[in-house]
C-alpha cells in the first residue's frame, strides 16, 4: 500500500471535505521563525504527502528583504532543493480564511532522508531527545509581546501606534484598544487551538501580551510559531501591521519574549520542585539555572537575534541587561515566580519577541541540560533592583558580540549542533555587514546640516 493509499490520508481528506476544506495550507519556520508555506489542493494531499513538496533550501538563507546570503550548502550547491510533508496530525481549519486548512511541515534532506541541518523544528527535536537519557521531560510557556501598528502616510517608516494611547498599562477594554483588537485576536487564536489563556493591553501604546498555556516544549514551539504568524495575519486582514521586532520605537520599550520552563520527571511530577531544598527549588532546578546563567552570552544570540535587539537593553528598561537571577524579582535575567508544587519553574526573560520559538526553546533547554550534566550551583540570588554592573556581568550589548560568545561557547554549538551553528552564525554576520553598509536616518539628520 502506497503512503498516498493509507487509511490516515483517506480519513484526513474525508473530514477536510465534510467540512467545506480544499486547500491545506503547509507551513514551516525558516532559520528566523518566518513561516514558508504552500496551499495544496485537496486532491493533491496524497502526493504531498508521500513525495514531499519541493522548496528551494536556500529558503533558510533568504533574508526578510529577499538576499539570498551565502551560507554552505545553499548557493554554492546549486541551490538544491529539501523535502517538505504535510504533518497531518498537526491539521486546523483556518478561522478567518473559508475553505481553508494549515499544517505544519517536517522538512527532510531528498538524498538522504535525514532532517535539514537548518530546520528549527527538528533542531529542538534532537536537543529534546538528550534529556531522555536524564529522565526528563522539558515543559514551557511562552509568554509573546508585540506592537500594532496603522498606516501613517507620510511619516518616515509609514506606521504609527494603533492607538498611541499613553499610561494604560495592563489594561483590556476600549480605553486602550478601541478598536477592539485584541478581544477580537484572543477569540480567533482561540479557535485555531493555539492555547492562548489570557491577554492584555501592554505597557506602551499598540503594544499587547497574549500568554499561552504552558505544554511539552516542541508542542508550546509550535504553538509560538504559528501565534505569530495568526497575529501578523489577523492584522494583515484590517490593513494593520502587527511587528514581534524588539524595539520599533526609540521612544517606546521593547517587546518581550519570556519562557516558563519547567521540567517533568519519570513520574510525571514537577522536578524542579522540593520544598525542603534551598528556595524550594530542586538540585535539577538549581542545575539548569546555573547552565542558563553559564550560557547566556551565547544564548543572547539565539534570544535576541537581530540588530535591533540590543536596543531593547539597558538600565531601568525592564528587559535584561546582566546575566543575573532572582526570586521573583523583574529586574533578573531570570525570574523564579513564587509559585511551587507542580507550578515550580524558571521565568527567562532574556528573549525578545523577534526570537526564532524554536531556537530560543532549544537554546534555552540546551544551556540548562550543560547545567544539569555538570551539577552546577548558581550564585546568590539578585536581592532589589537589578541592574548593577558591580554585581553581576554584563550580557553581550551587540548581535557581533554575541555571535561571537555563541562561537566560543564550543559545549553549546555541540548540543545544538555544529552545522547549525555555521549556517546561523554565517547568515546573521552577512545582515551585520549589511547593516554596515546602509546609511541610517539618524547619521543623515547628525551630519548632513553641519558637515
Amino acid at each position: 500500500m502506497s503512503t498516498s493509499d493509507t487509511p490516515e490520508v483517506r480519513r484526513h481528506m474525508e473530514q477536510l471535505a465534510a467540512e467545506g476544506i480544499d486547500v491545506v495550507r503547509v507551513v514551516y519556520p525558516d532559520l528566523i521563525g518566518t513561516d514558508r508555506a504552500r496551499d495544496v489542493l485537496l486532491g493533491h494531499l496524497p502526493a504531498a504527502v508521500a513525495h514531499g513538496l519541493a522548496f528551494c533550501k536556500a529558503v533558510y538563507h533568504t533574508s526578510p528583504q529577499g538576499d539570498v546570503v551565502p551560507v554552505t550548502g545553499g548557493l554554492d550547491a546549486g541551490l538544491p532543493d529539501i523535502a517538505v510533508r504535510p504533518d497531518l496530525g498537526t491539521l486546523t481549519t483556518l478561522p478567518w480564511e473559508p475553505g481553508v486548512a494549515t499544517c505544519l511541515g517536517e522538512v527532510t534532506e531528498p538524498a538522504t532522508g535525514n532532517p535539514a541541518a537548518e530546520s528549527p523544528r527538528d533542531l529542538l527535536r534532537a536537543v529534546l531527545a538528550r534529556y531522555q537519557d536524564h529522565g526528563l521531560n522539558p515543559i514551557v510557556g511562552p509568554e509573546l509581546e508585540y506592537f500594532l501598528l496603522e498606516p501613517a502616510p507620510g511619516t518616515p517608516t509609514g506606521w504609527r501606534r494603533a492607538p498611541e494611547t499613553a499610561g494604560a498599562v495592563y489594561t483590556a477594554g476600549l480605553r486602550a484598544d478601541p478598536g477592539n483588537h485584541l478581544l477580537r485576536t484572543l477569540r480567533q487564536l482561540h479557535e485555531l487551538g493555539l492555547g492562548v489563556v489570557t491577554g492584555n493591553h501592554e505597557f506602551d501604546g499598540g503594544q499587547y501580551e497574549i500568554n499561552l498555556t504552558h505544554s511539552d516544549a516542541l508542542d508550546a514551539a509550535d504553538r509560538a510559531f504559528r501565534f505569530r504568524a495568526a497575529v501578523k495575519e489577523l492584522a494583515r486582514k484590517e490593513g494593520k501591521l502587527a511587528t514581534f521586532m524588539a524595539k520599533p520605537f526609540p521612544d517606546a520599550g521593547g517587546s518581550g519574549f519570556h519562557l516558563h520552563f519547567s521540567c517533568t520527571g519519570t513520574d510525571g511530577h514537577n522536578a524542579f520542585d522540593d520544598p525542603s531544598n534551598s528556595y524550594g527549588l530542586s538540585a535539577t532546578a538549581r542545575h539548569a539555572l546555573a547552565g542558563i546563567l553559564t550560557h547566556a552570552p551565547a544564548l543572547a544570540a539565539l534570544a535576541n537575534p537581530t540588530i535591533n535587539s540590543y536596543k531593547r537593553f539597558g538600565p531601568d528598561t525592564l528587559a535584561p541587561w546582566l546575566v543575573d537571577w532572582g526570586l521573583d524579582n523583574r529586574s533578573a535575567m531570570v525570574r523564579i515566580p513564587p509559585e511551587r508544587g507542580s507550578s515550580a519553574r524558571l521565568e527567562l526573560r532574556l528573549g525578545d519577541a523577534s526570537a526564532n520559538p524554536y531556537l530560543l526553546i532549544a537554546g534555552t533547554i540546551a544551556a540548562a541540560l550543560l547545567g544539569i550534566r555538570a551539577g552546577e550551583e548558581p550564585p546568590a540570588p539578585l536581592e532589589g533592583y537589578g541592574y548593577d554592573t558591580t554585581r553581576s556581568p554584563l550580557l553581550p550589548t551587540t548581535l557581533s558580540a554575541a555571535l561571537d560568545a555563541l562561537e566560543s561557547d564550543t559545549a553549546l554549538a555541540d548540543v545544538l549542533g555544529k552545522d547549525f551553528t555555521t549556517s546561523f552564525l554565517t547568515y546573521k554576520r552577512n545582515e551585520i555587514e549589511r547593516f554596515g553598509r546602509h546609511v541610517t536616518d539618524w547619521e543623515f539628520t547628525e551630519y548632513a546640516y553641519h558637515l
